[in-house]
C-alpha cells in the first residue's frame, strides 16, 4: 500500500533495536550513557545514538512504548515480512505489524493500571497490619534492635570472621574435623525437579536441569565428606521416560565423597551421600517443574516411608536400637519447599530452605514487560502456587538460606511472611527474653554455594613462550580445544569466555554487539559463547532459538567470522578444559545477565585464574566484593561492556592482579567452607523429633501385639499427659505454668479423653492399638452432604465392609472439621456407637481423639467418651501463636464486623481447643476469603492454617502444620498404619483442605450426585485452581454415582480392600 512510509520508521527502530525488550533498553541505556568521542564513533551504525540530541517518533515508540516486551516473535515476523518479494504484500503485512504493536502497548498500559492499583492496596495493607504487629511489640528495646542491625552473616563480615574462622588451610580442616568427629548427622535434602545424577549431569538440557541440580548434588557430596555428618540423602524424582537416561531410574545412586581420606571420618553400613529416586507422577513421562505440583503429595508420602525406613536403619547401626531422626530437612526450590514443610511437620523435623530463585521476583519481572496478565503468567507458569510453597516456607523454616544479602533485602521483602525489620525485633525479643506474642520469623543466613578446588591446578602461563600444552607434560590437548579453536582465525589471541543458555535474560545478544562494536576490542580478542548443546535450531525451544538465531545474525552483521567460536557440542566433564583454555589465552569469563541470582559460573572462572567481567545486578556484587577480581558493569550498557572486557585484556598489570586476588580469595568459597558454615547453623537448631518412642518403637507393626501391648501404648500417653500437669505443680518461670496448665486442663474439660488423670487407662478392649493391626483404614470425609446425608453415609459404608469389619481387617476413621463435642452429637442422633471407629481426626486436623474404651473411663456421666493423644499435639504446635494469636484474631474479626455494620463473625468458643480458634461465620457473603486472612497474619508474622468449612459456616484456625492429611501421616508414623493402606471417601468438594485428601500414595474414592451441596463462595477466591495442585488421572481415585452400600462395595473391591 502507498503511504505505508510511516511504518517502516517504527519498524527499522525495532530491528536496529535488536527485538527484544533487553536489547532496547540497552540501546536506549547507552543512548544516554555519555560516554566519550570515540564511543560515539563506534555507535554510529545505532539508529538510538544517531538520534541522539533530538527528538524522534521512532526512537520515542521504541523506547516508551515497546520496551519492556519480549519482542522475539515480532522481531521474527519482522525479518520475514521484509524479505517478501511483492511490495504490496510486504506493506499490509506491516501495517498488520503496527496494528499489533498498537494492541501490545494498549495491552501494556492496561496492565501497568491493574498492577499500580494492585500494589497500592497490597501497601496499605501491609502498613495497617504492620502497625499492629509494632503495638503489640510496642516495648522499648531500641539497644538491642539497635544491635541486630548487621548482624546477618555474609561473606565479608569482619565480625563474623572473628567468631568463626574461615577454613583455609589443611590444618583448620582438621581441628574442624576433630571437634565433630563424633556427632553421627543425618541429613535430607530434597530437589525434584530436572534430571539429577552424580556423574555426567545433563546441565543445560533444559531449563529445569541448571545450577541448581550440581548445586544440590555437590552439596550433598561435600556434606557426605565432612567430619559429624554419617549420612545424607538427596531426594529427587525417579524417571522411567524413554526420552530420558536409564539411570534416572535408578532408586538408589551413591556419590563418591570429595576425598579419599573423608577427613577421619567413620565410614558405616550406610553412612555417605546418596541419591534416593521416589517414584511419584506419570511412571514413564519426564514432565517440567510447573507440571509437578498435583504430585508433591505423592512424593512427600513415598519420602515419609524412605526416612522412616532409614531413621530405623541407622538407629540400629549408630542409634543403639533408637531410631536415628533427620537433624534437618533441606529444601531447595518452591516445590521441594513445599514437600520439606510437610515431611517437616509430619516427622516434627527442623526444617531449612533455599530458594535458588523466587517466584513473587519472577512475576514482577514479567509484568514489567507488560505483555500478560496475572492469568496468564499463571497459566503457564503456575506462578501462584509456587508462591504460596514459599509463603509456606517462611512460615515452616527455621533457616532460610540464600546465596547473596541482595536475595534478603530486595527479593524475600517481597512476600508476605516476612520483614527484615520486624525479624530483627523479634530476634532483639528473644534474646532479651521478651514475649513475641505468638510471632515467629525465619532466619535468613547468607552462605554462598560452594565449589571443589582439590582438582584444579592453574598455571602461570607465558603464552609467547609456549607453543604446546600448559605443562609441558606432553599429554595431548583436550577434544574441546580443537573444537573451540578451528572458528578462529588467530587463536593466540585471549578469549573472551562466556558460559550461558541462550536465554534473553542471559543477554548474549548484548555481549556479541559489544564485541562487534569495539574495534579494538575485535582486534585484540575473540570471543567464545557456550550456549548449551543443541543439533537443530528449529528444534530448540522457541525462546532459544530466537535467541541464537539473534546472535548468528549478529556476527554476520558485524562481519565476525573467524573471532566467535560458537561450538554445538560440549560435555559437562570438558567445562574445566574450557576455563582452562580462557586462562592459558589469558582471557576474561564474561556473566553479563541482566540479573543473576548468585553465579557460580564467576567463582568456577575464578578457581581457574579467570579474571571476570560481571553483572553489577544481584549475586555477582558479593562474589567481586570477596574476590575482587574483576570489573562489575551494567548489563543495559554495551558500551561499559566492551570497555571493560578492553581494559582486562590490554592491561597485563590488572589482568594479573585480578587472577592473583581471586586464586587468593578463592578458598572462601570452598565446599568445605560451606559445610562447616552450613553446620555451624544447623547444630544449633532445637532438636526435634516425634516425642513418643520408647524401647518398644511405635511404628513397628506385628501381627503378633499382645493386649498387653496395647495397654502399654494407653497407659504412657497417659502418663505423659499426668507428667505434664504434675510438672506444672513444681512451678516454673513466671505466668507460663499457669498459661499451659490452664491448657492443658482446657483440654481435659473440652476432650474427656483424658480422664485418664485419676484413673490408669482403659481395660483390656483399648481401641488405639488396633490401629497397628488392620489391613486397611478407611478414613470417612464428606464434607460436602448435610447431617442426614453423612450419617446415611457412615451406615453405608459400615454396611458395604460388614464381613471386613466384623473380622477386624477393615477399620474407621472419621475426619471432619467438627469439634468432638460435635461429632459425639451426631453419633448420637444417628444411633452410631463412637467405638466404631478407630480414631476421629476433628477441627480440621488439629484433634486426633480415639474412643474410650468403656464408659467406666468416664469421670461423670456429663463427660464425652472420647481420649485425646497428647503426642499428636507435640507434633503439630511448632510455631502455633496461642494467646496472642487469638488476640490478633479476635480483634481482626471486630475490625471487618465494624466495616461491615454486622457481626459476620463471632469467636465459638464451645467449638474452640488449645490447638483451634474457631469463628462461627453468620453472613458468609460478606466473610473474607482464605487468602486475605492469611495474609494478614503473615504480615504480622503469625503463623497458621486458615480453613472454612465446606458450607462456609465455620472458620478454624489451626497450627501451620496441622491438617487432616497430616493427621494421616501421623497415624503412619505413630501406628504403623501403611498409607497405601488407606482409603479416603470424599464428596465432589469439600472445606478448603480438601485437595490434601486426594493427593497422595493413599486410595481416594469420589461420591458424585446432587446430595452434594454446592461449595460456598468464599471458597471461589483460591490464589490458584483445584487443577493446579490435584491429578483427577493418576491411579487411586475412583468415582461413584450416590453412596449406595452395592456401589461403595464395588469401589471398595477395585482397590483390594474387599474380597470378592
Amino acid at each position: 500500500m502507498a503511504g505505508n512510509d510511516w511504518i517502516n520508521s517504527y519498524l527499522e527502530a525495532i530491528l536496529d533495536a535488536g527485538g527484544a525488550a533487553g536489547e532496547i533498553s540497552a540501546a536506549a541505556g547507552s543512548g544516554g550513557g555519555g560516554d566519550g568521542t570515540a564511543g560515539e564513533k563506534r555507535d554510529k551504525s545505532s539508529l538510538m545514538l544517531r538520534e541522539r540530541g533530538r527528538f524522534n517518533p521512532a526512537r520515542y515508540f521504541v523506547e516508551e512504548v515497546i520496551s519492556g516486551f519480549d519482542e522475539t516473535d515480532l522481531y521474527k515476523t519482522w525479518v520475514r515480512t521484509s524479505a517478501m518479494r511483492s511490495p504490496q504484500e510486504r506493506n499490509t503485512r506491516l501495517e498488520n505489524m503496527s496494528w499489533r504493536i498498537w494492541n501490545l502497548a494498549r495491552k501494556k498500559k492496561q496492565i501497568e493500571g491493574e498492577e499500580a492499583s494492585r500494589l497500592s492496596k497490597r501497601r496499605m495493607e501491609l502498613e495497617k497490619a504492620r502497625q499492629y504487629a509494632a503495638a503489640d511489640l510496642s516495648e522499648d528495646l531500641s539497644e538491642g534492635e539497635k544491635g541486630e542491625t548487621n548482624n546477618e552473616p555474609s561473606i565479608h563480615d569482619e565480625s563474623m570472621r572473628t567468631r568463626m574462622p574461615r577454613i583455609g588451610s589443611t590444618d583448620a580442616i582438621e581441628t574442624w574435623a576433630n571437634q565433630h568427629k563424633d556427632k553421627k548427622l543425618y541429613i535430607v535434602l530434597i530437589s525434584i525437579h530436572g534430571l539429577i545424577r552424580g556423574e555426567n549431569m545433563e546441565l543445560g538440557r533444559d531449563s529445569d536441569t541448571g545450577g541448581q541440580v550440581k548445586y544440590v548434588v555437590e552439596l550433598a557430596r561435600a556434606l557426605g565428606s565432612t567430619p559429624g555428618v554419617y549420612r545424607v540423602d538427596l531426594l529427587t524424582r525417579q524417571i522411567s521416560a524413554p526420552d530420558v537416561d536409564w539411570s534416572y531410574g535408578e532408586p538408589t545412586e551413591m556419590l563418591s565423597p570429595i576425598s579419599s581420606e573423608n577427613f577421619g571420618h567413620d565410614l558405616g553400613e550406610s553412612s555417605g551421600a546418596y541419591i534416593v529416586r521416589i517414584p511419584f507422577g506419570p511412571r514413564d513421562k519426564y514432565i517440567p517443574k510447573e507440571h509437578l505440583w498435583p504430585h508433591i503429595q505423592e512424593f512427600v508420602d513415598g519420602a515419609l516411608v524412605h526416612i522412616m525406613q532409614m531413621s530405623k536403619v541407622l538407629g540400629e547401626q549408630i542409634g543403639s536400637g533408637q531410631p536415628v531422626w533427620p537433624v534437618v530437612i533441606h529444601g531447595h526450590y518452591a516445590d521441594a519447599g513445599d514437600s520439606a514443610a510437610l515431611l517437616s511437620g509430619a516427622l516434627n523435623v527442623p526444617m531449612v530452605f533455599t530458594g535458588h530463585s523466587l517466584g513473587r521476583d519472577k512475576l514482577e519481572q514479567i509484568l514489567k514487560q507488560g505483555r500478560q496478565t496475572r492469568d496468564e503468567i499463571n497459566a503457564t507458569y503456575k506462578i501462584m502456587r509456587r508462591i504460596e510453597a514459599e509463603e509456606l516456607c517462611l512460615d515452616t523454616s527455621e533457616i532460610i538460606i540464600t546465596s547473596t544479602r541482595q536475595e534478603i533485602e530486595q527479593q524475600w521483602g517481597l512476600y508476605d511472611g516476612f520483614d527484615l525489620t520486624m525479624a530483627r525485633k523479634l530476634r532483639a525479643r528473644i534474646k532479651r527474653g521478651v514475649s513475641c506474642f505468638g510471632r515467629y520469623m525465619p532466619r535468613m543466613i547468607a552462605i554462598p554455594p560452594g565449589m571443589e578446588f582439590s582438582h584444579i591446578a592453574p598455571h602461570d602461563v607465558d603464552l609467547d613462550s609456549e607453543e604446546g600444552n600448559e605443562d609441558g607434560s606432553g599429554s595431548p590437548d583436550p577434544p574441546i580445544w580443537a573444537d573451540i579453536m578451528r572458528f578462529f582465525s588467530n587463536p593466540r589471541k585471549p578469549m573472551i569466555l562466556a558460559l550461558a543458555r541462550p536465554d534473553p535474560k542471559k543477554n548474549i545478544t548484548t555481549l556479541v554487539k559489544a564485541f562487534g562494536e569495539h574495534r579494538e576490542l575485535r582486534n585484540l580478542a575473540n570471543l567464545t559463547l557456550i550456549m548449551g548443546n543443541r543439533d537443530v535450531i528449529d528444534e530448540m525451544s522457541s525462546t532459544n532459538a530466537a535467541v541464537l538465531t539473534s546472535v548468528l545474525k549478529l556476527i554476520d552483521k558485524y562481519d565476525l567470522y573467524g573471532q566467535v567460536a560458537y561450538p554445538k557440542h560440549h560435555k559437562q566433564f570438558e567445562v574445566p578444559d574450557i576455563y582452562r583454555l580462557a586462562a592459558r589465552t589469558k582471557g576474561v569469563f564474561i556473566n553479563c545477565a541482566f540479573i543473576e541470582p548468585f553465579g557460580l559460573t564467576l567463582i568456577e572462572a575464578a578457581a581457574y585464574g579467570l579474571p571476570i567481567v560481571a553483572t553489577r545486578n544481584g549475586g555477582p556484587v558479593d562474589i567481586h566484593r570477596v574476590l575482587d577480581n574483576g570489573i562489575l558493569v551494567d548489563p543495559h550498557n554495551q558500551n561499559k561492556i566492551g570497555e571493560a572486557l578492553y581494559k582486562l585484556v590490554s592491561d597485563k598489570q590488572l589482568w594479573t592482579r585480578c587472577r592473583q586476588n581471586g586464586l587468593k580469595n578463592i578458598h572462601q568459597f570452598s565446599w568445605p567452607e560451606h559445610c562447616k558454615n552450613y553446620l555451624a547453623r544447623v547444630v544449633t537448631l532445637k532438636p526435634r523429633h516425634p516425642r513418643w518412642q520408647k524401647n518398644d518403637v511405635a511404628t513397628e507393626i506385628s501381627e503378633a501385639d499382645s493386649p498387653e501391648d496395647s495397654l502399654r501404648d494407653i497407659h504412657d500417653i497417659s502418663l505423659n499427659l499426668k507428667l505434664s500437669l504434675d510438672s506444672e505443680k513444681s512451678g516454673s518461670k513466671e505466668g507460663n505454668s499457669n498459661t499451659v496448665r490452664r491448657q492443658l486442663e482446657d483440654a481435659v474439660q473440652k476432650l474427656s479423653g483424658v480422664s485418664d488423670i485419676k484413673k490408669d487407662g482403659p481395660g483390656e478392649n483399648g481401641k488405639w492399638p488396633s490401629l497397628r493391626r488392620r489391613k486397611h483404614i478407611i478414613v470417612i470425609a464428606v464434607d460436602s452432604v448435610q447431617d442426614a446425608d453423612f450419617v446415611q453415609v457412615i451406615k453405608n459404608i459400615f454396611e458395604a465392609s460388614s464381613n471386613e469389619r466384623s473380622s477386624g481387617a477393615v477399620g474407621f476413621v472419621l475426619s471432619t472439621a467438627r469439634a468432638i463435642s460435635e461429632i459425639h452429637a451426631l453419633l448420637i442422633s444417628g444411633r452410631i456407637e463412637a467405638s466404631d471407629f478407630d480414631a476421629f481426626i476433628c477441627n480440621s486436623g488439629s484433634d486426633l481423639c480415639y474412643p474410650s474404651s468403656s464408659s467406666e473411663d468416664m469421670l461423670s456421666p456429663a463427660e464425652l467418651p472420647f481420649m485425646i493423644d497428647l503426642d499428636y499435639h507435640s507434633q503439630i504446635e511448632y510455631r502455633w501463636g496461642g494467646e496472642g494469636l487469638r488476640k490478633t484474631l479476635i480483634r481482626w474479626a471486630a475490625e471487618k464486623n465494624n466495616e461491615s455494620g454486622q457481626k459476620i463473625l463471632v469467636e465459638g468458643e464451645e467449638c474452640s481447643s488449645t490447638y483451634c480458634i474457631s469463628f462461627k461465620v453468620s453472613n458468609t457473603a460478606a466473610a473474607p476469603p482464605v487468602k486475605e486472612i492469611r495474609r494478614t497474619m503473615r504480615i504480622q508474622a503469625l503463623r497458621c492454617h486458615v480453613l472454612y468449612s465446606h458450607d462456609g459456616s465455620k472458620l478454624n484456625v489451626i497450627p501451620v502444620l496441622a491438617s487432616r492429611s497430616q493427621a494421616l501421616r501421623y497415624l503412619y508414623i505413630r501406628w504403623g498404619v501403611e498409607l497405601s493402606n488407606i482409603t479416603v471417601i470424599v464428596g465432589e468438594c469439600g472445606d478448603t483442605d480438601y485437595e490434601g485428601l486426594l493427593g497422595g500414595v493413599h486410595k481416594t474414592i469420589i461420591l458424585k450426585g446432587s446430595f452434594n451441596a454446592a461449595p460456598n463462595q468464599v471458597h471461589a477466591n483460591r490464589s490458584y485452581s483445584l487443577q493446579d495442585v490435584v491429578s483427577f488421572e493418576k491411579q487411586g481415585i475412583a468415582s461413584i454415582e450416590g453412596y449406595g452400600p452395592d456401589n461403595l462395595k464395588s469401589a471398595l473391591r477395585q482397590f483390594g480392600i474387599l474380597k470378592d
